[in-house]
């Protein structure tokens, strides 16, 4: 697997509630998407991000890390599965665009492996 990306998820309890320190004091400033549960925010230049989530809103656990991986999803999955890894919330097309499975690190840690639409043009 090679990743494209990495994005850090913070559990927050409330997206909204946090978004004034995240955006005015921190400055991350450019909200990227946000979808109720998940939110993206990103300094203007791009070069530091940070995705706030409430709550999944398909799996039944949040995830600390996203790894953005392009087209090698379905090839990371079965990584996983040949691992023995614990699949935690298995290989999935999401409503908002996204095919991701989430997987249980050795540590304990829920990862979010994903694949965006606009990874594979």
């Amino acid at each position: 697997m090679r990743p494209t990306g990495i994005t850090a998820n913070l559990n927050v309890p409330d997206i909204e509630e946090a978004r004034q320190f995240y955006t005015d004091y921190l400055g991350l400033s450019v909200e990227e998407m946000n979808l109720g549960w998940v939110a993206r925010f990103t300094t203007p230049d791009g070069r530091a991000t940070v995705q706030l989530v409430s709550g999944d809103a398909t799996s039944p656990v949040s995830s600390v890390l996203s790894i953005h991986v392009g087209d090698e999803v379905e090839a990371a999955y079965g990584e996983a599965q040949r691992r023995g890894f614990e699949i935690v919330y298995p290989l999935t097309t999401e409503p908002w665009g996204v095919r991701r499975f989430f997987v249980r690190a050795p540590d304990g840690t829920v990862i979010n492996i994903v694949s965006h639409k606009d990874e594979l043009a």
